[in-house]
């Protein structure tokens, strides 16, 4: 079982690598890890991720929104929390600003089955939570609404948020976010993008769960 310490290394390669990858810039965003039953660890507020070090991170119980020492954690930390709890599969949380994913929310367009791999790692849509104020109640409610059933999830005129069974998978939903939302944008000029077919989405994307999830308790 890894340490709080190596959770907190995951955290700090994760924010580098989105900063690498064009998937966030200065100190937007946010990188999340669930501990346990009761607390997760995230990114602080308005520090820059290339200079993040293991005090940096902040642990937070995501029942009581509590937190550890005197770093504040992101100011996003109650949509963090509010995964956590009502998703108890989903061990990492990343919230990002990524241009084309953006792009099409501040478009507020719901992205449809239209990439492989985007239905089976994301599920059979990419829907927009309405727009709400950042920081707030409604944000949180709108975006967790968004993402049920879903693996990532539009915010209008705001970013993204993207999940997964750990910060790996995490990771990968914001590149294949990015990819799909990519390739919406641009098929809409030649004529709007056509979508798989609905039942077949949602089957692919549970057997992927369903894959997924046997091969990783197969390889601990």
């Amino acid at each position: 079982m890894d340490t709080i310490g190596d959770l907190k290394l995951l955290i700090i390669e994760a924010g580098k690598k989105l900063l690498s990858e064009g998937l966030v810039t200065r100190t937007w965003g946010n990188v999340s890890i669930r501990v346990d039953e009761n607390l997760m660890l995230i990114t602080p507020s308005g520090r820059a991720y290339n200079d993040l070090t293991v005090n940096d991170i902040v642990l937070v119980n995501y029942h009581t929104l509590k937190y550890e020492g005197t770093i504040k954690p992101s100011s996003e930390k109650g949509l963090h929390c509010e995964i956590y709890r009502t998703r108890k599969e989903i061990n990492s949380v990343i919230h990002t600003h990524q241009m084309n994913a953006s792009t099409v929310a501040a478009a507020r367009r719901e992205v449809p089955p239209i990439l492989d791999d985007m239905v089976q790692i994301i599920g059979p849509s990419v829907r927009v939570a309405d727009y709400a104020l950042p920081s707030t109640r409604r944000i949180v409610n709108k975006t967790v609404k968004a993402l049920r059933g879903r693996m990532a999830a539009l915010m209008a005129n705001h970013g993204a948020v993207c999940i997964g069974r750990d910060i790996e998978e995490a990771f990968v939903v914001c590149q294949v976010l990015e990819k799909a939302c990519k390739a919406f944008i641009e098929a809409e000029f030649l004529g709007g993008a056509k979508g798989i077919n609905v039942f077949e989405a949602h089957l692919m994307h549970q057997f992927y769960l369903r894959k997924y999830s046997a091969m990783a308790k197969k390889n601990r």
